[in-house]
């Protein structure tokens, strides 16, 4: 058998009333009539002691007959079956796990740290019991490998001013990481009989010996892309400028002090301190 079976076995209630029946009538004829009759069935009834199963919710028992796979019970209750049953619980309950930060190195082989949230239950005990050894170690084993594989292929951050324009990355990109870790997981537990409900990224940074060099990196791209900002911004007012002075004729400009207004400007608008003024009081020659 390579798949898993669910079977029913006996009313746990009603063979407890009649294990222990037999077991103290079994007692009392045995003291009074000095049979070894009765010896023998209160022995037997006392083995039947051990044959009770109890399933408690979102468990399971997986039951073996000296090495031989009999089936699995699901449905919660008290049972009863062969006392000579082997019972091994496997729990079907939601399972969180955490896993450690790993070293790992991306698409660019930036050096990060990164770590996985992973939510898990048994679907199929069989596989969960047989196919594997130890089915929780083998989802920590698996995860870490998956998180590893993923980190390979994506790059922590867009680099665009070095060609690295990626439409995916690790930082940005969280739904469609979350997909590609959570799909990869699931293939790979998928041997065990192990559904993946949720995997997404608990932790993300650079490493250590790099994260002071990135971060002044990051700091430069910002400042860069706020200086163009202020640059464009500052090009478009002085523009403006010129035009509301020749459109009302408040006064003619030549190439020389217009070059001088708005070099003026630029100066006064880019510039990271305020500006001082300077009252001219005399003509525009002066």
């Amino acid at each position: 058998m390579k798949s898993e079976k669910i079977i029913k076995l006996a009313n746990g209630y009603l063979m407890l009333f009649i294990v222990f029946t037999l077991f103290i009538g079994s007692i009392v004829m045995a003291f009074y009539h000095k049979t070894p009759i009765y010896l023998i069935i209160t022995f037997l009834s006392f083995i039947g002691f051990f044959g009770f199963i109890l399933v408690n919710p979102n468990t399971s028992k997986v039951i073996l007959l000296f090495g031989k796979y009999v089936g699995t019970i699901k449905a919660n209750g008290l049972y009863w079956a062969n006392p000579f049953y082997r019972k091994k619980t496997i729990s079907l309950r939601a399972s969180n796990f955490d896993s450690e930060r790993l070293k790992v190195n991306d698409k660019l082989g930036n050096p990060i740290m990164i770590s996985t949230i992973l939510v898990w239950r048994v679907t199929n005990t069989y596989k969960a019991a047989f196919d594997v050894d130890n089915y929780e170690n083998f989802v920590r084993v698996q995860t870490d490998a998956a998180v590893r594989k993923l980190a390979s292929m994506y790059p922590y951050d867009n680099f665009a001013d070095e060609g690295h324009d990626e439409d995916i990355t690790l930082r940005s990109s969280v739904n469609e990481v979350s997909e590609a870790l959570e799909k990869e997981i699931d293939e790979r537990l998928s041997i065990a009989g192990i559904e993946v409900l949720e995997a997404r990224i608990g932790y993300l940074a650079y490493a250590q010996e790099i994260a002071s060099a990135m971060l002044k990196r990051q700091q430069a791209t910002a400042i860069v892309a706020a200086r163009h900002k202020i640059v464009q911004g500052a090009v478009e007012m002085v523009e403006m400028a010129l035009e509301e002075l020749n459109k009302k004729e408040i006064v003619e400009l030549d190439e020389e002090r217009k070059a001088a207004m708005v070099s003026n400007l630029l100066v006064i608008l880019c510039g990271d301190k305020e500006a001082s003024p300077v009252v001219n009081a005399g003509t525009l020659n002066h």
